[in-house]
């Protein structure tokens, strides 16, 4: 039974509703909400089903949803507006804010070949504990003080949660504050946008539970890249709870509302304004979307285009049909998109996960529907 879907969907993107209707008559989610923003207007906004797997609380417009490496999309944004404010550089060598980064032969590793994951710091194959994950300054220190992988700028190799204590001790040498901090007082607190990077636990009872996927993701031939970022047993913390939701970690526990992130974004498509709020001027927009580098990923099944931290829609069209379209996706199916081109942003937020890498087939089915109906 398809339960009932709520929110608002403007006539001319009927096509976003109908294929909102249909992830949930298939019996592909649990609860979701996807929001669609189309020359700085929200065109379209559903949500529907329950944000819990025993269904006793509905899945509602104050749902927080922890959006995994979604939270890339805006921690490159945030270093964008260090480039825009002048503070910092995309090819700046990251050991000129951080000295201690320069160990181990990583002293010419530029901020951009961090952001689009060519430093060769995927993970740790070495044992560890994998209760570090909840000390950032540490893992920051055991990353300055790592060898590369391979060598930086040779290829790309997604580094899935170690980009988030990267990107973030980047931040926090130049501004002075943490990533998380400097996003809500900056953006999200004077344009209303309930996005979050380490969540307060008076937000903690808004948030979805999620149900996970019942089999693992194809990563292809095992290499030590692969083990280090998503293959051994300390690649990530234990467990997903209080504790680390009121952390930060910029590459994989951002909270949202597909709303805010669909607003946000939608800036990001525009004149980089909202709701009076300066997000990032479009010229330094397009410094932050500009190809890094593309070819066959070290770590990810896939040949990628990486921006300055987004993932660019070419080769692969994860994100509609717009060749300039930017964004990430989050592990089992969130992600946030925009398009300067056509004017268009959305985001996608869910709680039943999928083994899909990126581009999840519900999300695609949304954004074909948006981009069909313009």
């Amino acid at each position: 039974m398809t339960p009932d879907i709520h929110g608002h969907c403007d006539v001319a993107f009927s096509a976003v509703w109908e294929a909102f209707e249909a992830n949930f008559a298939e019996g592909l989610e649990l609860g979701a909400r996807f929001s669609l923003v189309c020359e700085g207007e929200v065109v379209a906004d559903l949500w529907a089903g329950h944000a819990d797997k025993a269904q006793t609380r509905a899945f509602d417009e104050r749902t927080l949803t922890m959006v995994y490496s979604t939270t890339k999309a805006v921690a490159a944004t945030m270093i964008a507006r260090l480039v825009e404010q002048g503070r910092l550089t995309y090819d700046q060598p990251v050991a000129t804010v951080w000295p201690e980064f320069a160990a181990n032969g990583k002293g010419a590793i530029t901020v951009a070949q961090v952001l689009s994951h060519q430093a060769g710091l995927p993970g740790f194959v070495e044992q560890m504990d994998p209760g570090l994950w909840f000390d950032p300054a540490a893992i920051a220190a055991k990353l300055a003080a790592m060898a590369p992988m391979w060598p930086p700028g040779s290829a790309s190799g997604y580094h899935a949660l170690t980009v988030g204590y990267l990107t973030g001790e980047i931040f926090r040498r130049v501004d002075g504050r943490s990533m998380g901090t400097a996003l809500k007082a900056d953006i999200c607190d004077p344009a209303g946008l309930d996005l979050w990077i380490g969540l307060p636990d008076s937000e903690h009872d808004r948030t979805a539970e999620f149900k996970p996927p019942t089999a693992l993701p194809a990563f292809g031939e095992v290499t030590d890249p692969k083990k280090a970022a998503f293959l051994t047993p300390w690649a990530a913390p234990n467990g997903r709870g209080p504790e680390w939701r009121r952390m930060e970690v910029p590459s994989a526990n951002g909270h949202a509302t597909a709303e805010a992130l669909a607003k946000f974004m939608g800036a990001l498509a525009g004149d980089g304004e909202l709701d009076g709020v300066h997000i990032l001027s479009p010229a330094v927009r397009d410094l932050a979307r500009a190809q890094q580098i593309k070819g066959p990923d070290l770590v990810l099944p896939f040949v990628l285009s990486w921006g300055a931290g987004f993932m660019r829609n070419p080769p692969n069209m994860f994100f509609g049909s717009g060749i300039g379209t930017f964004g990430h996706s989050g592990w089992g199916g969130s992600c946030a998109f925009a398009d300067p081109e056509a004017g268009l942003a959305g985001a996608y937020v869910m709680n039943r996960q999928d083994v899909h890498l990126i581009g999840d087939p519900r999300s695609r089915r949304l954004i074909n529907a948006a981009y069909e109906s313009l």
